[in-house]
């Protein structure tokens, strides 16, 4: 985790003291459901309880405990005796490391993706808000980089909002297969500790259990909670992406807001670059990259290994902590976009008229001529355009086997922009609803 990129209540999840007190509720947990078995005594888990509620664990001596041990959950467990005392030997009955790591990872993913979904929660109030706004702002719309034809601002950002609409949903069901434990002992047959205890744990940590856990939780649940961060970063990407190319100089139809005292460069006064979409940019190939690591995860050896456990403790903080910065900046970026409805007018009319020629070619057509030939009528207008700097209406009227097919005025009425923002409504009830 770099703190550049990083907020406080995403970065709290993943500190020691936040998983340090995570593997004490497991074990406290899982105490309450022995004593109500009659494994251990009821007084022993209270006193469990009360003891170790009111620890304030100590990060520095467990680490020193776990340089000896080379261990860190028996350290931890070590460093809890001290507060717990001889009760303490009722602790961590029947379970293995990976019950309470595993365990704790879900914890810590659980409560990270309620961040998250949050995160996209108020990106969609502020695309919802610019959407409409914007509805009606008639801009060119692209492809390959050239212009195709008109749409408005307004549809772009609702594009944008449906699909983190379903970044959202991705996310819920992510989140759903992550949230699993497991407290079944070696190789995850309960041979030591009752699956009443798993249960009893997973109930009190909002979880549920685990169908199959063979010592560990399986990685297949993990790869997908981490490709699924990775297409929300790709969906971050393709938005500050589409900023970015808007924002050039010759096109300037918007831009990231600039404060007052805010440099562009450090050798030329006049610029203003887009730094935070290109920024955005980063983070998102940041943790689109952790994706492949939680893959390789999967394949462990037989009933469990520990090669993922290196990956997972860089993954885990540095995938949420980077997509919970990459969501809120974004998010202000939309907040504050400037957008600049007269450029757009301005570039769309900059090939005079080029935009309409679909509808030409359809109305040529319908007239009566054959597609290949409508085709070569309006494309040699269209060229007329590109190469002498001419007038695409005019050249279609001066043209004499258009004008035999189409009257002036059925041509000059190609030319109507209304006639792509016609259904403006119809996407926007699509994407928001009625509302």
């Amino acid at each position: 985790m770099i703190p550049r990129y990083s907020r406080p209540e995403m970065v709290a999840i993943w500190s020691p003291e936040t998983r340090f007190r995570i593997w004490f509720e497991i074990e406290a947990h899982a105490c309450d459901a022995l004593a109500e078995l009659g494994v251990i005594p009821k007084e022993a888990a209270k006193t469990i309880w009360e003891k170790g509620g009111a620890a304030k664990f100590d990060v520095e001596a467990i680490d020193e405990i776990e340089r000896v041990t080379k261990h860190d959950v028996i350290a931890f467990l070590t460093h809890l005796s001290e507060f717990v005392g001889p009760d303490a030997r009722f602790i961590h009955q029947g379970m293995t490391s990976s019950d309470v790591l595993d365990t704790c990872f879900a914890v810590q993913l659980s409560r990270a993706s309620d961040i998250l979904s949050a995160d996209i929660d108020a990106l969609l109030a502020a695309l919802k808000r610019r959407a409409f706004e914007h509805k009606n702002t008639v801009t060119i719309g692209r492809s390959h980089g050239i212009h195709a034809e008109p749409t408005t601002f307004g549809v772009k950002l609702a594009q944008a909002y449906a699909e983190f609409s379903r970044c959202r949903e991705r996310l819920v069901h992510a989140r759903e297969d992550i949230a699993t434990c497991a407290i079944s002992g070696a190789v995850g047959t309960f041979a030591n500790i009752d699956p009443y205890v798993e249960e009893h744990v997973a109930k009190k940590l909002g979880l549920k259990p685990e169908p199959v856990s063979t010592q560990v939780i399986p990685r297949d649940r993990h790869a997908m909670f981490f490709a699924t961060l990775g297409v929300i970063a790709s969906s971050i990407e393709r938005l500050a992406t589409e900023i970015r190319h808007l924002q050039r100089t010759e096109v300037l139809e918007a831009e990231e807001y600039f404060s007052p005292g805010q440099k562009g460069s450090s050798a030329m006064p006049h610029k203003r670059n887009p730094v935070l979409t290109e920024n955005l940019t980063g983070l998102a190939r940041m943790v689109r990259s952790f994706a492949l690591p939680a893959m390789e995860n999967v394949a462990l050896w037989h009933e469990r290994d520990i090669s993922h456990s290196s990956v997972e403790r860089m993954i885990g903080p540095d995938a949420t902590v980077t997509l919970d910065f990459a969501l809120s900046r974004l998010t202000s970026v939309i907040d504050r976009l400037l957008v600049y409805p007269d450029n757009m007018l301005k570039n769309m009319n900059k090939f005079r008229g080029l935009v309409h020629s679909q509808r030409v070619l359809l109305a040529l057509t319908q007239a009566g001529v054959s597609r290949e030939d409508a085709y070569r009528l309006v494309q040699r207008n269209a060229m007329k355009v590109w190469e002498q700097g001419a007038d695409f209406l005019e050249e279609l009227l001066a043209d004499k086997e258009v004008t035999a097919v189409l009257p002036e005025a059925d041509i000059r009425e190609k030319f109507d922009l209304g006639y792509h923002t016609k259904h403006v409504d119809t996407i926007f009830k699509r994407v928001f609803g009625e509302a």
